[in-house]
């Protein structure tokens, strides 16, 4: 909305200039000049002129966005595997799509892939938008982008969701700059406003110390990417019917400008965190790298235990950062969750506070990691782990 003095009116007094907290408001010549490249059109100074010669332009042009429908949920699968967070992500749409009363669907690209989209149904799809072809085999962003952009300007779905994957977190935001539209990223919680049936997206923010909700009111669809292991997996039906749309797929000579030569994975690549039941974490507490020995040990009690960290000792070159668990690393919900040695810091609980069972093991037992530990041990993690370690078959 923009903002505009009335000259006739102005007296140059200046109030507007002190309240104006965006520098935008300048006085010559006892007149008020607004800087339309600094004004956001917050209004403070429309408020604080007992002239009025400050008015506020409002933009009444009404959107008609009656032709966008369904709630789409983007189906990344690797190497003809559905990736985890799909089926969370089809768990929480299902409930969208049933709070605005539409259809949930699911969107899903590679070479000779069909075969999962049984899957996608059974967890909840109404539909799903098939596209097949060697070009899509291995994830591209040209390739992908231009395929899901085509769908999207066919179809109109009204809400967009994906994995805030590696993959993901670089496809999301080429396709919102093409649909010319909104994306909230690294969402926590996801409703729909009963009033308006807009989906308010829930995101930390200011390092994890105040959740912010978002809204997109003007266009369409509405975009969200949701951090693997934050929203609750979806309970597959194998009865359940569905429908596969395969897309038309059609690439001209400039429209991808990449080519894969080779996949390498690092060893890092070969940590799932997201997938593992039992997981033994450290932080500073440890010591060093010689800490994680100890934790490995613990780890190996369990089939799958997994060893993971806090950002500071990720920070401190201890552990890899595939490793790190938290607000800036991965989101985690495992069966149970062992916090070794980390005090608590809000943007690690963020990660982990989900997880089925927390034991925490401190020396300070003021710890913040004890306000969201089911059980909490008092002690030396040196002596403490062995002793589980002992204590387990």
């Amino acid at each position: 909305m923009a903002v505009r003095v009335i000259k006739e009116k102005c007296k140059g007094c200046s109030k507007c200039k002190k309240v104006c907290p965006f520098e935008a408001v300048t006085i010559e010549k006892k007149l008020a000049i607004i800087d339309e490249s600094k004004c956001t059109g917050c209004g403070q100074c429309v408020e604080s002129c007992k002239f009025g010669a400050i008015e506020q332009d409002k933009d009444e042009t009404k959107v008609d966005l009656s032709a966008y429908k369904g709630v789409w949920v983007f189906a990344e699968q690797r190497k003809g595997k559905i990736t985890p967070v799909v089926f969370e992500l089809l768990g929480e749409g299902r409930k969208l799509a049933d709070d605005i009363g539409t259809e949930l669907c699911a969107i899903l690209l590679g070479d000779k892939v069909e075969k999962l989209t049984k899957d996608l149904i059974a967890y909840g799809a109404d539909k799903v938008y098939l596209a097949e072809d060697p070009e899509l085999k291995d994830y591209r962003t040209d390739a992908y982008a231009k395929v899901i952009n085509d769908a999207i300007e066919k179809y109109k779905p009204e809400i967009v969701l994906y994995g805030a994957t590696h993959i993901g977190r670089d496809l999301a935001p080429c396709l919102a700059v093409k649909a010319q539209t909104g994306l909230t990223a690294d969402c926590t919680k996801l409703e729909i406003d009963p009033e308006d049936k807009k989906i308010k997206q829930t995101r930390p923010a200011f390092g994890g110390n105040l959740m912010a909700t978002i809204v997109c009111p003007k266009t369409r669809p509405q975009m969200s990417t949701v951090r693997p292991g934050v929203m609750q997996k979806a309970a597959p039906d194998k009865k359940k019917k569905g429908k596969v749309i395969n897309l038309k797929v059609k690439f001209g000579k400039n429209d991808i400008r990449t080519k894969v030569l080779k996949i390498v994975k690092t060893a890092g690549d070969q940590v799932s965190l997201t997938d593992a039941k039992v997981i033994v974490a450290g932080g500073m507490g440890v010591g060093g790298p010689e800490g994680f020995e100890l934790l490995q040990k613990l780890a190996d009690k369990f089939p799958g235990g997994v060893v993971a960290a806090s950002r500071a000792a990720v920070d401190s070159g201890w552990i890899d950062h595939s490793r790190q668990v938290g607000q800036t690393g991965t989101t985690v919900k495992p069966n149970i969750y062992f916090a070794c040695g980390i005090s608590g810091a809000i943007q690690h609980v963020a990660g982990m506070q989900t997880s089925d069972i927390i034991i925490a093991i401190n020396k300070n037992e003021t710890a913040p990691i004890f306000e969201v530990a089911d059980y909490g041990i008092v002690g030396d993690l040196f002596k403490v782990i062995p002793e589980i370690i002992a204590a387990l078959p």
